[in-house]
């Protein structure tokens, strides 16, 4: 029997103690190479264009001979007006690529010897890049599965069993449930939403998935429309989880790795930021099979190429200031 893929050496490129004894010099010459990796590794600027720049002597940064433009390895991306070293950052990737099912900011501000307020802010910045490219597939098979899960508005049970209520009625509800809508291409990409109830997915379903392809659901009555437009193929979960051609286990497996995630590493997932992490775990289901180090350089790459966060940019100054 061959070996599962994770537990081989192949799945292996990336070493935490490498990365760690690299020197800031090393470090910026590492973020340079990915930043500017359609160029060679060469700089240019990142506002013009040009590509005539020189390296300033007094400080790392470079100077655009055609705008005048001065600008470091990480400027006017998620990580300018750094405060720590950029070794630290490039670890700061590898620890978050490491986490298979996730890791949370408590334990990489831990790992990088920083606050949790600047641990939260980095991975998030992270998990908005991770969130941007996955909301740029483009499903073009012909198979797909669809499935919901709901996460949140968990309601706490009285301590006295008398004074117990039904937790499942709509009267005892805390109205912050909200479902996850994941549409999964077979051997493919994985795209979830989250919305307040599976039929509000149908839109963003019929936008993405091609009119006419095969598509494999439980019986939630949310997907009854969809037999219009696509080849359903329902199952019933309560008789078999696989029936007659009808499966969705490629979209319970990503729920299995969300679940995970929220129960085993988060703890607790905010509402407000529940689609930045559907994202990621998204994003790490569909890499499962890519070698860690593979995956270190696609989530650099993707954090050096996104622009200055709107959102994560002096987020705690603005909070501390309201």
């Amino acid at each position: 029997m061959a070996q599962y893929f994770l537990l081989s050496a192949a799945a292996r490129t990336l070493s935490l103690s490498a990365v760690a004894r690299m020197s800031d010099d090393e470090a910026a010459v590492m973020f340079q190479r990915i930043r500017w990796s359609d160029n060679g590794g060469e700089p240019y600027c990142p506002r013009c264009g040009c590509l005539d720049v020189h390296k300033l002597a007094t400080r790392p940064v470079w100077k655009c001979k055609g705008c005048s433009h001065q600008f470091s390895v990480t400027s006017g991306t998620i990580f300018a007006d750094r405060k720590r070293p950029v070794r630290d950052y490039l670890l700061a990737i590898a620890i978050f690529t490491n986490g298979a099912k996730g890791h949370s900011a408590l334990q990489l501000s831990r790992d990088l010897n920083c606050q949790y307020k600047t641990a939260f802010v980095l991975a998030h910045k992270l998990r908005e890049t991770i969130e941007t490219e996955q909301r740029k597939a483009q499903f073009k098979g012909d198979e797909y599965a669809i499935d919901g899960a709901y996460f949140g508005g968990h309601v706490k049970p009285q301590n006295e069993v008398a004074e117990r209520v039904d937790r499942r009625t709509a009267e005892e509800q805390t109205g912050k449930r909200q479902v996850v809508v994941v549409m999964r291409e077979h051997n493919g990409r994985t795209l979830p939403f989250v919305y307040r109830r599976e039929s509000d997915a149908l839109p963003t379903i019929r936008e993405r998935i091609p009119l006419g392809a095969t598509v494999h659901a439980d019986e939630a009555r949310a997907w009854d429309t969809l037999h219009a437009f696509y080849d359903m193929r329902r199952i019933n979960h309560s008789v078999a989880f696989s029936q007659n051609g009808a499966c969705t286990n490629q979209a319970e497996s990503y729920f299995a790795r969300l679940r995970r995630a929220e129960i085993g590493v988060h703890h607790r997932i905010s509402g407000k930021r529940l689609n930045p992490y559907a994202s990621e775990m998204a994003w790490r289901e569909d890499n499962r099979r890519v070698p860690n180090g593979a995956q270190f350089s696609a989530i650099a790459a993707m954090a050096l190429k996104h622009p200055m966060s709107c959102e994560w940019r002096g987020y705690w100054q603005r909070s501390m200031v309201r």
